[in-house]
This record gives structure tokens, sequence and C-alpha cells, in this order.
């Protein structure tokens, strides 16, 4: 021990001890907001100062992971200790010559306890990891057409569409328009239903794929890319002359599958039951589930004959083609592999929301996933997790957190270095500038980062 304390930088030991008196006296005192966020900023500190001694690095983020929990405990800087503790997961994943218990345990305990915890604090933050779990899955499953393929696919909410249509219309009474005396389903078909939207957007992926295998690059997106708008189309109106969709209206009233056995379960822990939190939580351990399945199907499809041929493709189609590679079955596979994840999904989605519209299935809606792709590293899956929670996060919470931060210092009157800010013009708001900030994003990217924020393996073995 006394060993390894000496090979720590002095700034890093003093910054391990101070942050765990801070824990300690944090714990013990009844009001520390200032000293939870001189724990972060220390802990993050010594995980940039210290040298690439994996224990101690994990002992960083173990020391973070409860700095965050106790602050959510009792209801202190909930965004930002929640945005720590996704910081922590993304740095678990890059720890090297770390067991993999160790690390799934302290990344269990995340998912499990502190996270939770935040959401009983504050339900946005259930909400908060429910999407990020939810657009990880449709980002994952763009990965696969994207980033092994190398198949440029700009239409890929149309399949997250198709998914959540399929559950809309018959979990609720919007299918009374077409079928009489029709009764919506119980809500434990949103498992079924999810089975079959897997294999109708997976069936709907070769559809699209077929007339589009001859193109490569922008050709590809921009056919894909229209292809994506006929489903929006379609969506907007097949509300006559039979409805099926309810057109820009949208369809209410989705029933969500029943929890009485989860409810039982949560009073038999001693889990505090409400109305607000109940759904909530069960929406975000099956979202959970599903990202964890989801993870695992792409890990062994990238170590598999058809993922080694995916990345053949990208590489090089010619010298693919050549090495006999079947470009019309891999590419088609690419396509069906990928729309049945954004399906699923979408079936989650409607149930979760309970509500459903064309306006959520835009272009845009598929610009966000692929660039949640580009910003972690194509082929990347830890990557493309990274991706999806930041440009979620940056989406839903920091523009418009900084938003209503800006409309508090109008309101108020605030003066800050001379500038008043009532004289700010209600133009500037942060959240109304999602486009600018993704594409500014992406500029950066392109230009100091290409290969992504975690680049995939085999791209990093190529650069040495």
């Amino acid at each position: 021990m006394k060993a390894l304390l000496n090979r720590l930088p002095m700034v890093a030991r003093l910054g391990l001890v101070f942050g765990f008196i801070l824990v300690v006296g944090g714990f013990l005192a009844v009001g520390w907001g200032l000293p939870a966020v001189l724990v972060a900023f220390v802990v993050l500190t010594l995980l940039s100062l210290a040298p690439p001694d994996p224990k101690w690095k994990l002992a960083a983020l173990a020391l973070l992971t409860l700095e965050a929990t106790l602050g959510l405990s009792i209801k202190i800087g909930g965004d930002l200790l929640f945005i720590v503790l996704v910081s922590v997961l993304v740095l678990l994943l890059r720890l090297p010559s770390v067991p993999t218990w160790i690390k799934g345990l302290l990344g269990a305990s995340i998912l499990l306890i502190s996270i939770p915890i935040a959401g009983f604090a504050n339900t946005f933050l259930f909400e908060l990891g429910i999407q990020i779990g939810i657009y990880s899955a449709m980002a994952l499953g763009l990965n696969v057409v994207v980033g092994m393929a190398g198949l440029l696919d700009m239409g890929y909410a149309a399949f997250f569409a198709i998914g959540a249509y399929t559950w809309a219309i018959f979990g609720s009474t919007q299918a009374a328009n077409f079928i009489a005396n029709w009764v919506p389903l119980n809500g434990n078909f949103v498992y079924l239903f999810m089975i079959i939207a897997i294999f109708a957007t997976a069936f709907t992926g070769i559809l699209i794929g077929l007339p589009a295998l001859r193109l490569r690059g922008d050709y590809l997106a921009i056919v894909t890319l229209g292809l994506g708008e006929v489903v929006r189309i379609l969506a907007n109106n097949l509300d006559h002359p039979v409805n099926f969709t309810n057109g820009p209206q949208g369809i209410t009233g989705i029933v969500k599958p029943p929890i009485d056995g989860f409810q039982a379960l949560l009073k038999l822990l001693g889990i505090p039951q409400s109305a607000a939190t109940d759904y909530q939580l069960f929406f975000y351990l099956l979202v959970l589930a599903v990202i964890g399945i989801v993870i695992l199907v792409n890990v062994n499809l990238g170590k598999s004959k058809f993922g080694r041929a995916w990345v053949a493709i990208r590489e090089d189609e010619i010298a693919a083609k050549a090495m006999g590679i079947p470009m019309v079955k891999t590419k088609l596979l690419a396509f069906a592999t990928g729309a049945a994840f954004s399906g699923a999904m979408g079936v989650l989605f409607a149930s979760q929301r309970g509500y459903v519209s064309p306006e959520t299935f835009t272009l845009m809606a598929s610009i966000t996933i692929l660039g949640m792709v580009v910003l972690g590293g194509m082929g990347s899956v830890p990557g493309v997790i990274l991706g999806a929670s930041a440009l979620t996060i940056l989406n839903l919470d920091l523009l418009k957190s900084f938003s209503e931060f800006l409309n508090t210092l109008r309101q108020n009157g605030t003066v800050f270095l001379g500038f008043p800010f009532s004289q700010l013009p209600s133009q500037v708001d942060p959240a109304k500038y999602e486009r600018l900030v993704f594409g500014i994003i992406l500029i950066l990217m392109m230009i100091f980062r290409p290969e992504g924020l975690i680049p995939e393996k085999r791209r990093q073995e190529e650069e040495k």
C-alpha cells in the first residue's frame, strides 16, 4: 500500500485524502452542498493527474460514485450528479486491467442503486435515464448499418415510427376505426408486440435496402432519407379514407403494461411506492434489460462472420466482393438487423409515453441518432452508448436548463459585468438552437477527432 501511495503524485494523494474526508464529513453533516461540488472536482482532478494505475483510478471512480449517490439521496445537485454518474459508467468501460466482475459490480450499483435514488428525488431523471436507454439501443442498431457495414442510412427514424405505431394502433382504441367492436389489447401484449415489431421492421429494412443496394455514399443517404420521409408522411396522412394513424393529431391513450407484480416486489423490498415513480422505475429497469440484450447481440455480431463481412464491405467493397462475400445477402442483413433494434424500441417508446405523433419521427430524429454514432465512434459499442448519452442529456437537459437560467436572469434584471440581462433578446434561447449545436459538435469532431470519442478497437490498432 505504501509503495502504491508513493507512486502517486503529491497532488493526487492530497486529492484522494481530501475527497475521502469530504465524503465522510458530508455523510455526517446536514447541509453539504459545497463539499458535494468540491468532491466532484477533486476526484475528477485525481482521475486526470493519477498515473495509469487502474486500481487507483477504480478507487477514485468508486469515491466519485459514493459522493454522487450521497448527494442525490439528500436532493442536492440532481442534474449535475446524474451526469457525473453517467460519466463514471463511461470511464468504467475504458478502464483497462481491472477484472470485469469488479467493473460490473460498480456499474450495477450505479444503474440499480444510484440512478434510482436520483429518480426518486427527481422523476425527470428517471425519464432522462429511460430516453438515454432508448436512444442508445437505436444508435447501436444504426451502428450496425453505418458503423460496421459502412452504409449511410438517413431514414432510420422510419423503423422507430413503424414499431411505435404497431403498438399504438392495437394498444389503444384507434383500431376501432377499422375493426368492429375493437377493445384495446391488454398491456401484457407489449412484450409480444416488441417481437412482432422486430420482424416487421426487419422486413421493412429489407424492402428499403433492396432498391438501394447498388448505391453508395451520398446517393444511398438520399435514397434512404426519401424512404424514411415516406413513412412519416404516411403516418401523417393515413387518417382517411380509413383512419389508421389519426393523422397529425397522433394516437393517445396507449395502454401500458400492468405492473401489479412489480409493485408487490417493491413493497416486499420496502421501496417507497407512488403513482409518480412506480411506472418510471418499471420502464427504467425494462429499458436496462433491453439495452443489455442489445449490447450482447451487438458484441456477438461484431465477432461473428457477418460482422467481419460488414467490416470488409465498409473498408473496401470491391475487395470484399473479390473475396467471395455475398453483397446482397450481407447488406440486407445489416439493414434488417439495424431496423429490428429500432422497431423494438419504438414499441417501448409508445408504451412508455402513451402517445405518438408523426412529429416525433422527423428527419431531425434520424440525424440525431446518426450524430450519436459519429460522436461516440462508428463501430464502437461503448462509443455509441457514450454518444447517445451525451446528445440525449444535451438535448433534454442541458440546453433547456440553460434556457431557463437565462430567462431567470432576464426576469430578475440581473446585471453581470455591466451587462443587463433584461436587455437580452428573447430569441437567445439555447433550447431552440439544437440543430446549430449538433452541427457545431459534428464539425469539431470531424476536425479534431474524426474517429469518435471512443474509437473502435480495430481503428486504434490500425493507427498504431
